[in-house]
């Protein structure tokens, strides 16, 4: 290979990356398959479990869980129609929508922690007890305000946008996915740390890492919005599981439950 050969591979080694591409032919058929996989989790973790409460008739659910549920089933629900309206070329509905969405989410960031706490008080002193979950909670909650609203504030590119809503919502989604396979996880590989993760996240942080595996697939890059996004979450659930383990945390949060 001649100096000249060589001197142009580097040259072309050293040349920026294009922009990263907006649009794939197979982004119609993934992004939707990603909203039916949180529909799955949440279906599959939840409706056993709520068949389960009424056969044993068990108390019923306090108010703030219902309210929380409605909450996020309409903000799936709206997640879903959003995806389906870029599907068939409607960005201008999908705009319309979305700040309905900004508002929602900002409900959410209420009854969620409202729910939380109240479950919690409930809870406490039984078998279901366990203060340290809060950790789980409470950092799902903060990742999704975090990513949903970095989310919102990069709608402009459609790019980043799509991806850190589902992200912001695939936090959320562990509750599912937890109840669905965490169990059968704990059945196969034991109790501790790691094993809690996978079982509270696993599902939902393999999702996430496959949308970058997506990218590395269909545009040979990661976009910087994605690996920001997908990091804090992934971090996210990460602290939450070691705080679980951690004595400290569980004094800390019976302490703040009020005993």
């Amino acid at each position: 290979m001649t100096a000249t050969a060589l001197e142009r591979g580097a040259r072309d080694r050293m040349r920026p990356a294009g922009p990263f591409p907006a649009q794939h032919s197979a982004d119609r058929n993934f992004f939707l398959g990603l909203v039916a996989l949180i529909w799955l989790g949440i279906l599959m973790g939840f409706v056993p479990q709520m068949i389960d409460h009424v056969q044993k008739h068990e108390r019923p659910y306090p108010l703030a869980v219902h309210v929380h549920a409605a909450v996020f089933v309409t903000w799936l629900t709206l997640l879903t129609a959003q995806v389906l309206l870029i599907r068939v070329r409607r960005p201008d509905l999908h705009r319309r929508l979305g700040y309905g969405m900004v508002a929602l989410g900002a409900v959410m960031l209420v009854v969620g922690p409202v729910a939380v706490w109240v479950v919690q008080q409930q809870d406490f002193g039984t078998p279901k007890s366990n203060p340290a979950f809060l950790s789980v909670q409470g950092i799902a909650m903060i990742s999704f305000a975090v990513v949903g609203g970095a989310g919102v504030l990069l709608r402009n590119s459609s790019s980043a946008h799509k991806r850190l809503m589902i992200i912001a919502t695939l936090v959320l989604a562990d509750a599912g996915f937890a109840r669905w396979l965490g169990h059968p996880i704990r059945e196969a590989f034991g109790k501790g740390m790691w094993q809690a993760y996978l079982g509270l996240s696993g599902a939902t942080a393999l999702i996430i890492v496959g949308m970058g595996v997506y990218d590395l697939i269909t545009r040979r890059r990661l976009l910087p919005a994605y690996v920001a996004g997908a990091s804090w979450a992934l971090a996210g659930q990460a602290l939450s599981t070691y705080l679980m383990f951690v004595p400290a945390w569980k004094v800390f949060t019976t302490h703040l439950l009020g005993h």
